[in-house]
């Protein structure tokens, strides 16, 4: 998922970078809270932080210049050139008290700056490989609706494609089971009275506007940055998954991901036949929390092309999105994600997929 912030995105104006950070995680007494706190400071008294950042005060909020930059030290950190910073990342067996990180990680910073100043242009991305298990349960949906189990996997916004290996991930739910055993990721789920269907991915292609190529090291430590140090499990999953890719890259059968937008991708895909014709392979579209980064029209488009596509071959449109809520007349984006196929709603996921409640 690439933040591309959904169109224009206001800036306040009067509220300086510092507090930006300050307002990010608050007291937060985790890496990043203490961390977020000591750059906000430390851009106040003209540091290191000010000189990264220069150029950047009154760039729209959106742009979340507060994680490209803890994102690029990050990277530092796992190429291995900050073992003193490294021990108070968790994910990478960390222990040192969160309190201390600043002092150490303003030294990293002040050595990195022109590298930091680049990290600045890096567009926050994560892959969450934990929301296979929301489209798996999607997949089991669509397939029982249409009675197809022969799929053409088609993901928007796709970042480094880790969820088109669905079908490569083990899951474990009550009273439920599904995936190779074999796999790298085990996704454990707590959604109960699921009704397994038997499918196969014949296909599968994403698009992203800034996709990773996850068999590199590069592109998986780009994902890594982006996922916060404390959230080991995430850690642990991403990296599975990123074994699961490797294996299929090794044997051929890498997923393809364009670089291209949702809505003139998918009309170039649904406008050509399917590998095996189009009558016996049900297409499914997939998302997941992409579509608030859009501006309106382009949602509009892939509304368009999907409605258009349903009248020339078996479509199903399976969405893990966070839809609209009114708070004090207020639209805002409700917490939870939720589940859809073809518009209907199955239940609330989390963010991460990992849980499933529904």
């Amino acid at each position: 998922m690439a933040w591309q912030g959904g169109g224009v995105v206001a800036f306040d104006a009067g509220e300086t970078l510092a507090e930006r950070f300050r307002s990010h995680m608050g007291d937060a007494p985790t890496v990043y809270g203490y961390a977020l706190r000591g750059m906000a400071d430390d851009w106040e008294a003209g540091g290191a932080t000010r000189e990264i950042c220069a150029g950047w005060e009154a760039s729209p909020t959106g742009t979340m210049i507060q994680l490209r930059y803890l994102a690029g030290i990050f990277r530092i950190v796992l190429r291995g050139e900050a073992p003193e910073l490294a021990a108070f990342y968790p994910c990478l067996g960390g222990s040192a008290p969160a309190e201390g990180v600043w002092p150490v990680m303003r030294e990293v910073a002040a050595r990195h700056v022109p590298e930091l100043r680049r990290a600045l242009d890096v567009v926050p991305q994560t892959n969450e490989p934990g929301r296979s298990a929301v489209l798996l349960l999607g997949l089991f949906e669509a397939v029982r609706r249409h009675g197809i189990r022969r799929v053409r996997l088609l993901e928007i916004g796709a970042s480094a494609g880790l969820n088109l290996y669905a079908d490569r991930f083990r899951y474990v739910g009550p009273g439920w089971e599904w995936g190779p055993t074999d796999s790298a990721l085990l996704l454990p789920t707590e959604a109960p009275h699921v009704r397994v269907e038997a499918f196969e991915i014949v296909d599968r292609r994403g698009c992203d506007l800034d996709p990773v190529d996850p068999t590199t090291s590069d592109g998986a430590d780009r994902l890594r940055s982006f996922v916060w140090p404390w959230h080991v499990a995430r850690h642990e999953r991403l990296s599975a998954a990123l074994a699961v890719v490797r294996v299929e890259a090794t044997a051929g059968r890498a997923a393809v991901v364009d670089r291209a937008g949702a809505g003139e991708w998918l009309e170039g895909q649904l406008a050509s036949r399917t590998p095996s014709g189009s009558a016996d392979v049900l297409t499914v579209v997939w998302q997941s929390v992409t579509r608030m980064y859009w501006p309106p029209s382009e949602g509009e488009r892939v509304d368009a092309v999907i409605a258009a596509a349903r009248r020339q071959r078996p479509l199903a449109h399976i969405t893990m999105e966070h839809p609209d809520e009114v708070v004090d007349g207020r639209v805002v984006h409700a917490r939870e994600a939720q589940l859809a196929v073809d518009g209907d709603p199955l239940g609330w996921v989390h963010p991460h997929g990992i849980p499933v409640w529904l």
